[in-house]
């Protein structure tokens, strides 16, 4: 499987460098390594064991196929040229810790939002840079984690769903990718033609997930007589505020690992104490305190400190929402199979 990492805060940037290269287990470094507490059984009080088909699926050894970047920025909007922030996207075939060019960029940028995504390819789809995530459609970015069973069997009746103008943005050939178009296709049914360029509430992207999900399951129940389950771990943001869902469509399996903090933050941010791994260069009586850091949180498929009490592992079917106020919220996927 994939493994992504996402950022939101209202008041307090990071540093990319100091959350995906720095930590002994930054996702940078996920690419031969995997950390996944709290995922020995199905729930904490279950003595159902995962499944060999589960482990199989969601410790794939390599992550070696694409590393895709992006961050928000508020220079188009110093410029005149949007309202709010606006994601700046990098994209490479090359390993994290092999590219000059990440490794510069995340040494240099700071953000209030940022996805980063690590992939490992399923389904025989190409090895491209147009296959990477994150998907940008206007402001918003959308990035997944696991497979749309039977893609290949259900794509001309998916593609049918997707609108010209999504389609048109479509440049890789992934399940991921179509998904996101069919996502930003029923948004902008439902918000109008600038729908990609202005926020919304999250109600209304959970619903609209739900919508595109739901039509997915649909399709591959008229296409296939017994369609296998879909694994779907989904990040959409607009840059001020962050829905994720782990999601999969089967009785008794999981979905792939997916964890968030609201704490990890303080310990991955060099103005602080705590940086795992980081030699500091300055007095440490230069570093802030712990309370000053601002609200944050950070939601990835593996935790990227190993401090497991400052983790908690999303449930089956659950999603979370972070609002502008950095709000958590915390409720089911609503989505019937």
């Amino acid at each position: 499987m994939c493994r992504w990492f996402a950022y939101l805060s209202k008041s307090e940037p990071c540093l990319l460098e100091d959350v995906l290269i720095v930590p002994a287990h930054s996702l940078a470094k996920q690419v031969h390594d995997h950390y996944l507490p709290m995922l020995a059984y199905y729930e904490p009080d279950s003595n159902a064991r995962d499944t060999d088909k589960e482990i199989k699926l969601r410790n794939s050894l390599y992550n070696l196929d694409g590393l895709g970047m992006a961050w928000y920025t508020t220079s188009r909007a110093e410029f005149g040229e949007c309202d709010g922030p606006h994601p700046a996207v990098y994209k490479v075939l090359r390993q994290p810790m092999n590219d000059p060019a990440f490794l510069s960029v995340c040494a240099n940028t700071s953000t209030l939002a940022v996805f980063a995504h690590i992939r490992a390819a399923s389904g025989g789809t190409a090895i491209t840079e147009y296959n990477n995530h994150p998907f940008q459609f206007g402001r918003w970015l959308f990035m997944h984690n696991g497979v749309i069973a039977h893609f290949s069997t259900i794509k001309r009746q998916l593609i049918a769903e997707i609108s010209d103008e999504a389609l048109q943005l479509v440049r890789g050939t992934t399940d991921s990718e179509h998904l996101a178009a069919l996502f930003f296709t029923y948004l902008e049914e439902k918000k109008g033609a600038t729908a990609w360029g202005t926020s919304h509430t999250l109600e209304d992207v959970k619903h609209t997930l739900e919508k595109a999900i739901s039509k997915v399951l649909e399709i591959q129940k008229q296409v296939v007589a017994q369609p296998d389950a879909s694994s779907l771990n989904i990040a959409i943001t607009d840059g001020t505020q962050l829905l994720c869902i782990r999601f999969r469509n089967h009785p008794t399996e999981h979905p792939p690992s997916l964890y968030f903090s609201t704490q990890a933050g303080v310990a991955l941010n060099r103005k602080y104490p705590g940086h795992p791994d980081m030699e500091w260069t300055h007095n440490s009586q230069t570093l802030k305190d712990d309370h000053e850091h601002g609200e944050h949180i950070i939601v990835a498929s593996e935790p990227t400190t190993f401090k497991k009490q400052d983790w908690e592992l999303l449930k089956k079917n659950e999603c979370i929402m972070v609002d502008p106020n950095m709000v958590l919220t915390r409720s089911s996927v609503e989505i019937a199979y």
